[in-house]
């Protein structure tokens, strides 16, 4: 059981750190600043949609990981 719980928190720990990973910036900072940032309408609303489901998805698989945290200590 322990093993399987160990297998899950991995799995869930290497999806959070792409999710993270996946998701733009809030800002674009100095560099967007001076290269000037170019988006259509249409790539900013695909962008804050797709932005706002990997902020969800991050929480609730991170919720999952403190879960799997606690269990593993239970378990241990």
């Amino acid at each position: 059981m322990v093993l399987f719980v160990t297998i899950l928190q991995l799995l869930c720990g290497l999806a959070v750190i792409l999710a993270v990973l996946v998701q733009s910036g809030k800002n674009a900072g100095l560099s967007g600043a001076i290269g000037g940032v170019a988006d259509t309408f249409m790539a900013k609303g695909k962008a804050k949609t797709l932005d706002a489901k990997l902020a969800k998805a991050t929480k609730w698989i991170g919720a999952v990981f403190i879960v799997l945290t606690l269990a593993l200590n239970i378990l241990h």
